[in-house]
Formats: structure tokens, C-alpha cells, sequence
């Protein structure tokens, strides 16, 4: 295995995750789908373990989005259980470490059991500061951005702001999501390179990096390579980069 050494300064404030590839590593070793999701939970808790020791200040894991509540009523309800057990499991972890708990997206939609251990959950860890771990559950980025343009609408409706004041950034104050921040980093697993509906808004000047390993296998070497690559790169949010060193062009002497 690879070693990667980081240096810790310029180390990304906010990273979000894309955790895909759990059914096709079951899949892979002729196992059902549910047992890719178990495994996928192991590597939850390797990776939050590896975020915390670095320091990262926030981390966005995209657990279930809006669209997954389409597929087949056994994998859903695998997936509420493996959630309730992840948050049974890490409450003392979560606690004990300062780390603080939020969840995004439409929570109304998840299980009454699922959500009796949510909730005291985001409760108890609400005043810790040393790590925020966001799961964005039901969660959609084209659905947040609809709901705060309904905020504002809101808003404008009831007197309270004209429209003329509706900018870039009252929009993104009202999004769950980008409460700590835009996310610096974007990672996503399992060889797509897609957004799949994620962290819309926040991601513009995001860097992403696309990794071939499944979520199961993917490793806190693995974190430490996507934000090695991160470190390396210059970021310039639209603006212009430092100036390039000249080619040299070698002289040729006259004939």
C-alpha cells in the first residue's frame, strides 16, 4: 500500500463525499447487494476516524439521496437499518471526540425509528466544534436549491425582502448544506464521473477528485491521496492564476 505523507497546512476546510459502489463490490464477489451496503458501513467509520485525526473541520457524506427511495423496498430498508445501527454504533465516538452531527435533505420522509435516534443525537452533539459529519439523507442539491428559492419567495411574499435584494449569497445562506462552508473537496468513489445530484450550489469552485476504488474498499490512504492531489492543485475561483515561468526556447545558431 501507498504511503502518503500530508502536509498539514492547506488542508481542505469542507469535504464532501459520494459513496458509491457498495452493490457492484458485493456483486463483484457473488454476494447480494445488502452485504456491499454492510461493508460500505465499515468504511463510513474508517474514513470519519481519518478526517477527525487530520483536523478537517467539516465533512459531508452522501448517504441516501431523494432518488434511492426508488429502489427495491429490501434495500431500503437494509439501508435505514445499517443507518440506525451506524448512529447507535459511533454515539460515543461522536460524543466523545467532539464532533458534531447534522443531517440534511427531506428527514421527514425517513422511518420514525430511524429518526428516534437521529435526533437525540444532533441534539447531544450540537455544542461540540471539533468536527461537523453532515449525512445527507433523502437528500437532493436541485431539491435544496428549490426549497430556499421557496424561502425566499416566502420572504418577498410577506414583505420582509424585495425581490431586487435576492442575490447569489441570500440564496446559499438559506441551504442546510453549506451551513459549514462550500465544500473545498469533493470526492467521489467507484469509478463514475458524475455529481449524481449533490451539493449543486456549493460545489462551483469545488476541486473533485473521481477514484476507481468501491466505497468498501476505499481506505484513509486512499482520503490521504485525494487530498494530496487537493494540496497540489492552485485555486483560483474564477479569478487569474500566478503568472507561468518562460519556456526556454533554445537558440540555434545562424548557418
Amino acid at each position: 500500500m501507498t504511503k502518503h505523507v500530508l502536509e498539514l497546512r492547506g488542508l481542505p476546510s469542507h469535504i464532501g463525499i459520494i459513496m458509491d459502489g457498495n452493490g457492484r463490490w458485493a456483486q463483484l464477489r457473488g454476494q447480494d447487494r445488502p452485504e456491499g451496503h454492510r461493508a460500505g458501513s465499515a468504511t463510513v467509520r474508517r474514513i470519519v476516524r481519518a478526517s477527525r485525526r487530520l483536523g478537517i473541520r467539516a465533512l459531508t457524506l452522501y448517504a441516501f439521496s431523494e432518488q434511492n427511495w426508488s429502489r427495491p423496498d429490501l434495500e431500503v430498508g437494509l439501508l435505514m437499518d445499517l443507518l440506525k445501527d451506524f448512529l447507535l454504533a459511533e454515539r460515543g465516538e461522536i460524543l466523545d471526540n467532539g464532533i458534531r452531527l447534522q443531517a440534511i435533505g427531506n428527514l421527514g420522509r425517513l422511518p420514525a425509528f430511524v429518526r428516534a435516534v437521529l435526533d437525540p443525537l444532533r441534539s447531544e452533539s450540537s455544542k461540540n466544534h471539533e468536527m461537523t459529519l453532515t449525512l445527507a439523507l433523502s437528500y437532493g442539491g436541485r431539491e435544496e436549491i428549490a426549497s430556499a428559492a421557496r424561502d425566499l419567495a416566502v420572504e418577498v411574499k410577506e414583505g420582509r425582502m424585495r425581490a431586487d435584494e435576492i442575490t447569489a449569497e441570500s440564496l446559499r445562506l438559506r441551504m442546510p448544506s453549506l451551513v459549514v462552508g462550500d465544500p473545498d473537496l469533493v470526492i467521489r468513489t467507484g469509478g463514475e464521473q458524475r455529481i449524481s445530484n449533490f451539493l449543486l450550489y456549493g460545489l462551483a469552485y469545488a476541486e473533485l477528485v473521481f477514484s476507481d476504488k468501491l466505497w468498501p474498499d476505499f481506505a484513509a490512504d486512499d482520503l490521504y491521496a485525494a487530498i494530496e492531489s487537493y494540496q497540489g492543485r492552485e485555486r483560483r475561483f474564477g479569478r487569474v492564476g500566478a503568472p507561468l515561468a518562460p519556456a526556454l526556447v533554445p537558440q540555434v545558431p545562424p548557418s
